[in-house]
């Protein structure tokens, strides 16, 4: 009896791993088939060259550049945002604050990422956008800026809490070593536990840059729809994710190549964050440090 729950459990654990196998490789088919079917009508080198992002108007064109650059601009903000305001909630509670204090302020940081994206997106538009207006004139009402400091706040918790995880598993060895040679509590966090717990930092701010990059309501609430080449953070963008959207509510006949475009703009940011996971993985081979 023993033995036949073993291999139930043996089995279940390896259809679960099957599945998830198999879903990824369904929507990388599904993906490459479409896009393929969309660069059959489409040159790819204007794909990737031509400025203009115009496919849904009279005067087509399908450069990916105007919804490239809204997506890294808008990621650049919140990662610029969340990154020292992230590490410095991860120092604190890690090296500075009581373990009573740490114990009940981690859960609420946590809360942030589960507040649902489209109450950020009417909280961009509605009260940040409005702020930001009251002291930089001509901002748009729709910007990427707001957007991004948004996205920001969301992805807080991604940085402070994987980031504090590995501070608190540096090695006690590490931290009373330096304050043996005369280490200020500053020094022993900054020269002695971030370089320590380097890779676990490096990790959480990649996945938090994957995040920002896959963000779909908040850019399409507060940033707007218009595609447009430009690092202005103060004017109206699209992002890959918001364009898809723009599409997939309905108003675009199904297999038609303005439809297909859907499927070359999710190709590409597959491909980025693919990309980012795979350098993520690779950084946590290479720098992690192992303590007996």
């Amino acid at each position: 009896m023993r033995k036949l729950k073993e291999l139930v459990i043996e089995r279940s654990l390896l259809l679960s791993a099957l599945i998830t196998i198999a879903v990824t490789v369904g929507i990388v088919l599904v993906l490459s088939i479409e896009a393929v079917n969309f660069f059959s009508e489409v040159s790819i080198i204007d794909f990737i060259t031509d400025p203009e992002w115009t496919p849904l108007f009279s005067d087509k064109h399908f450069g990916i550049l105007p919804l490239l650059s809204g997506t890294l601009l808008t990621s650049f903000i919140a990662i610029a945002f969340a990154v020292p305001v992230g590490l410095s909630i991860s120092i604190y509670l890690s090296e500075y604050a009581p373990k009573s204090f740490r114990r009940t302020i981690k859960p609420l940081l946590e809360l942030l990422a589960a507040v649902p994206t489209v109450v950020y997106g009417f909280f961009a538009l509605m009260v940040v956008t409005p702020f930001l207006q009251s002291f930089i004139p001509g901002m748009s009402s729709f910007n990427s800026l707001s957007a991004g400091l948004v996205m920001g706040i969301m992805i807080i918790p991604y940085i402070s809490s994987l980031s504090e995880d590995a501070l608190h598993a540096v090695p006690n060895s590490l931290r009373e070593a330096a304050y043996g040679m005369g280490s200020t509590r500053l020094q022993n966090s900054f020269r002695v536990m971030v370089p320590a717990a380097s890779s676990g930092i490096i990790v959480s701010i990649i996945l938090a840059i994957s995040r920002a990059i896959g963000e779909t309501m908040i850019v399409a609430i507060a940033a707007g729809q218009q595609p447009r080449l430009t690092f202005d953070p103060t004017v109206p963008v699209e992002t890959i994710t918001a364009y898809i959207v723009q599409v997939s509510l309905g108003d675009v006949q199904h297999d038609s190549l303005e439809y297909k475009t859907i499927f070359a703009a999710g190709i590409t940011l597959f491909v980025f964050t693919f990309l980012l996971n795979t350098i993520s993985y690779r950084i946590r081979k290479k720098f992690q440090e192992k303590y007996e």
